[in-house]
């Protein structure tokens, strides 16, 4: 959150925060604390049944306990379809994205 990413940070930026309650979690909450000090909008990935969050995230979207190594997969699928909504809400066509390289090369 330091030097440039902080310095986009206003009431009109909202932030996408993965916190689930897992190793690096308090180090998460600190990282709201200064977005909410600086006005900005929180939209947090969280586990089910920590409630705390409510009072600094804007919006929270809540996941399933998993085991640690498990959690990104299912944080992969909110963000995924916000950013497919959105990409919708747009007009864009999210099947067919503009500069989309290709990945794979024929022999």
């Amino acid at each position: 959150m330091k030097h440039g990413p902080i310095a986009m940070i206003d009431e009109n930026f909202p932030c996408f925060f993965i916190a689930p309650s897992d190793s690096v979690y308090e180090k998460m909450w600190s990282n709201m604390e200064e977005v909410k000090a600086r006005n900005g909008k929180i939209i947090a990935i969280a586990t089910i049944g920590n409630n705390d969050i409510q009072d600094l995230a804007d919006d929270v979207i809540y996941i399933p306990k998993t085991l640690e190594m498990l959690t990104p997969i299912l944080t992969a699928i909110p963000l995924h379809l916000f950013a497919a909504y959105m990409g919708i809400e747009f007009g864009l066509d999210v099947d067919k994205p503009r500069n989309l390289a290709k990945s794979v090369t024929v022999e």
